[in-house]
């Protein structure tokens, strides 16, 4: 299956297919992950409001010299932050210290309290509603809208009630977390997947299982590079490796055509060996929709 270079979102822009991760990049370091990461030929970057280092992927991305129209860049609202999405919004577009977001995502489905607890007061529904209303009133900061961690069943609850349908869902997908059916489904309804842990953790088991390692040597290259491809190599996707580590990131580019049949072998690891690197019950909100976390 050939690997496309990016996807086109249901807004008509086109998200470059491999984007550099930034969750559990620290101040001091995603800085220079960033800059390296847009010199070396990334043209889309992924951050959050809760990973606590927009200001310094913005210092990143200014260091690179890579114009701001060159870049797709992704942020995500706060759990806390669902009852006032438009205060939150405006403190990610002044940390990160550009005029407006490529990707602007709910983060969880999933309203918190400002001291971590589930704020059962709040429908995420709502949430969505007012992102709604943020975009629609202001195109010029808001290039498209979509959520994260949202399973079929809560995307099926969603769609009833979209005025706008969101671009993007942002999911945990590696070998041992396919997805398939959350993936075919959000295809199927005009809204991009991206795939975040495509490694499946950090010291992920997937790097040394065999299969992974049978392909890397296969096509010369390393067991990241499988598991980066994989998702590339599937329709309607973009992933997103992590690293702080300049050669990794480079490596991470490296992108390799996979067949069918490697394909099936990749999602075969899941049925001897399935893991969520990221279970949603820290939310409070139990599995949120998503049948192997009930």
């Amino acid at each position: 299956m050939p690997i496309h270079k990016s996807v086109e979102l249901n807004t008509g822009a086109e998200m470059p297919v491999i984007g550099l991760g930034t969750w559990k990049s620290p101040p001091g370091a995603v800085e220079k992950a960033v800059e390296v990461a847009l010199k070396a030929g990334y043209h889309h970057i992924d951050t959050a409001a809760a990973y606590r280092n927009e200001r310094e992927v913005g210092h990143g991305i200014k260091a690179s010299g890579v114009p701001r129209e060159e870049i797709f860049l992704t942020t995500k609202l706060d759990n806390p932050d669902q009852r006032n999405p438009e205060a939150a919004l405006e403190a990610s577009l002044k940390a990160l210290d550009t005029p407006y977001l490529d990707l602007w995502l709910m983060h969880w489905p999933a309203p918190m309290t400002t001291d971590g607890k589930a704020d059962k007061g709040h429908n995420w529904l709502d949430t969505w509603k007012a992102m709604e209303k943020l975009f629609q009133a202001h195109p010029d900061k808001l290039r498209a809208i979509g959520v994260s961690n949202v399973s079929k069943k809560f995307l099926e609850e969603l769609l009833a009630i979209a005025e706008v349908v969101p671009a993007v869902n942002q999911i945990e997908l590696h070998p041992s977390c396919n997805q398939q059916e959350l993936v075919e489904f959000c295809v199927s309804k005009g809204i991009s997947v991206t795939a975040y842990s495509p490694l499946g953790s950090d010291a992920s088991p997937l790097l040394s299982n065999p299969v992974v390692e049978k392909l890397a040597q296969r096509h010369g290259v390393s067991p990241a590079n499988i598991l980066v491809s994989l998702q590339a190599n599937r329709p309607g996707v973009t992933v997103l490796p992590k690293s702080v580590t300049p050669e990794r990131i480079i490596n991470n580019l490296k992108l390799v055509d996979l067949t069918d049949e490697e394909i099936q072998e990749l999602f075969e690891i899941e049925k001897t060996a399935h893991f969520r690197a990221c279970h949603p019950a820290w939310t409070g909100w139990g599995s949120i929709g998503f049948p192997d976390c009930e």
